[in-house]
């Protein structure tokens, strides 16, 4: 449970339009029929060291029997510059059972590098993003539509206090029940390793509505030992509530 709740948290990054000032969406984690845990996610504006920002907030925890089996809370915080949606900092705060892992992490992406809490100050690849970000970025100046149906695309994402290149494909759109009705949504498939976990390298994928909103209503994980689904429902937009 404690790999599926972090790939649950790595996958789920796209939120809503950049413009909006406040969103909350939260999640429940169903393992066939029971359910494993919680998740919630914000964006808001804030500030940075002075200067305009966005804050994006992610926690992700068990809850019932599988608490007490995993005890997992983690929490992703990126602080990023609105406009290029690039991040200034970032915290990664972990709580699994007895495992603890907190870092600070600071970009500079005028100069390609930035500063770990952990491992200190390193080169990083042309507008590295963070995990929390990583889509967010993707979806500023309408990324999505410009996709084709099969194509790869990667980023340079920082995680795990070490740099490395995300390479996700999009699948298209489908028509989707949701617990908010039929939605149209874009399809995606980070690319992971086929594996113990995973059947196929194709194996997760997530999808986010095809409209102004860009929600992720719904994510999916075909494992060797079942599926995982991760379902939207609430969601909270500059006071606007919808919930299921």
């Amino acid at each position: 449970m404690r790999k599926k709740l972090l790939l649950f948290l790595l996958v789920c990054l796209s939120l809503s339009a950049m413009s909006q000032t406040y969103e909350k969406l939260s999640y429940i984690l169903h393992y066939g029929l029971m359910k494993g845990g919680k998740a919630y996610l914000t964006v808001s504006d804030t500030t940075f060291e002075n200067k305009e920002a966005l804050h994006f907030y992610m926690r992700g925890y068990t809850t019932g029997i599988t608490n007490s089996l995993f005890g997992v809370d983690d929490i992703y915080e990126s602080f990023s510059d609105p406009k290029t949606i690039l991040p200034y900092m970032t915290i990664r705060n972990i709580r699994e059972q007895k495992h603890r892992y907190y870092n600070k992490t600071f970009f500079f992406n005028d100069k390609d590098s930035l500063f770990s809490k952990r491992s200190g100050g390193s080169k990083a690849p042309h507008n590295t993003v963070d995990i929390l970000t990583a889509f967010f970025y993707l979806r500023h100046n309408n990324f999505l539509d410009k996709l084709k149906q099969g194509e790869f695309f990667t980023l340079p994402v920082f995680h795990a206090d070490e740099c490395l290149f995300m390479s996700v494909k999009y699948m298209g759109t489908e028509e989707i029940k949701t617990k908010f009705g039929k939605k149209e949504c874009y399809v995606l498939s980070p690319y992971v390793s086929k594996g113990k976990l995973f059947k196929r390298s194709d194996g997760l994928k997530f999808y986010i509505t095809k409209d102004k909103y860009r929600i992720p209503v719904l994510l999916e994980f075909d494992m060797f030992i079942g599926s995982l689904k991760a379902e939207l429902v609430s969601y909270d937009k500059n006071g606007e509530k919808h919930k299921k």
